[in-house]
């Protein structure tokens, strides 16, 4: 009998005043229930019952373990409870990690709407453009664009986003339509995104890059597409991050022909079908709604 089922017994016999009444409390024999106590009490070096032929009682020094086997075990239900209802409900702290861009547009929308469905949940989400080690930093899922390293994480794919030029109407209208990337020398070039030593737009094979002469450089892409949309000139960036400029007509994608194979989304989580609520909760909800995102597909 280990430590824990000893307390338990303890507690049952304590409270039945008799080993078998407290055995049957437990679906024990009582000669289990009396080889129990006994090891208890030689573990503890000291007497916690006085027996009679007709009775059991609990000694001082029994009725003040008493106190404190009952507090072990309300402790450890307590916290068994707390697993249990983390896992069959959506409970607790969600940690997510997306890139900025994509979490401001999409994952934000779906986040708001997941709070308002799980209200026992909260969310820390750190949208930062880099790969963040999910393991190793602590969190619940990372939205992830592009091709995804061998690792022992569960990935859900829910889409797929380009690498696009793309301009003004007007701007198109005054300088004309690329037909190839070697006619990029002829126009204005906008570079939007994280600092570079290099100017490399790509085109068909993603391992292939063009050496571009930009003649303005942005950190920020949102500032980038702006710029484009002002009709200033062509700039290269995500598919998704001009969606909504895509679909209204205020930018135009060109050199269709020539772009670089599509990039994949993906929800990546730990533990698979044994994550917690919270996580397989978010996961069904992104899923469902990236999924119905059409520029995403």
């Amino acid at each position: 009998m280990d430590r824990l089922q000893s307390l338990e017994v303890f507690v049952a016999v304590a409270e039945a005043e008799s080993f078998a009444g407290g055995a049957r409390a437990l679906g024990l024999s009582a000669p289990s229930a009396t080889r129990g106590i006994n090891a208890l009490e030689a573990r503890l070096g000291a007497r916690l019952f006085t027996r009679t032929t007709r009775q059991v009682r609990l000694t001082d020094m029994g009725q003040s373990y008493l106190e404190d086997a009952r507090h072990v075990l309300a402790q450890l239900q307590a916290a068994d409870d707390a697993v249990r209802g983390a896992a069959a409900n959506p409970v607790g702290q969600l940690r997510i990690t997306c890139s900025n861009e994509f979490g401001r547009m999409y994952v934000t929308p779906i986040l708001t709407e997941f709070l308002d469905t799980y209200p026992d949940v909260t969310c820390d989400v750190v949208m930062v453009d880099r790969i963040i080690n999910i393991v190793e930093e602590g969190f619940d899922v990372a939205v992830r664009l592009g091709p995804l390293p061998s690792s022992g994480l569960t990935a859900v794919r829910v889409g797929h986003v380009r690498r696009v030029v793309c301009a003004s109407p007007d701007y198109l209208a005054r300088h004309g339509r690329p037909q190839n990337p070697g006619d990029l020398e002829a126009h204005q070039l906008v570079m939007a995104g994280p600092v570079s030593p290099v100017s490399d737009w790509r085109f068909g094979d993603s391992q292939t890059a063009l050496r571009v002469k930009p003649r303005l450089r942005l950190s920020s892409v949102a500032a980038g597409i702006s710029v484009a949309r002002q009709g200033w000139g062509l700039v290269q960036v995500l598919s998704y991050q001009v969606g909504p400029d895509l679909e209204a007509g205020t930018l135009q994608t060109v050199l269709e022909d020539h772009e670089p194979a599509p990039l994949p989304i993906h929800l990546v989580h730990l533990e698979g079908r044994r994550a917690p609520a919270k996580v397989r909760s978010f996961i069904d909800l992104a899923k469902k709604r990236l999924r119905a995102q059409s520029v995403l597909n």
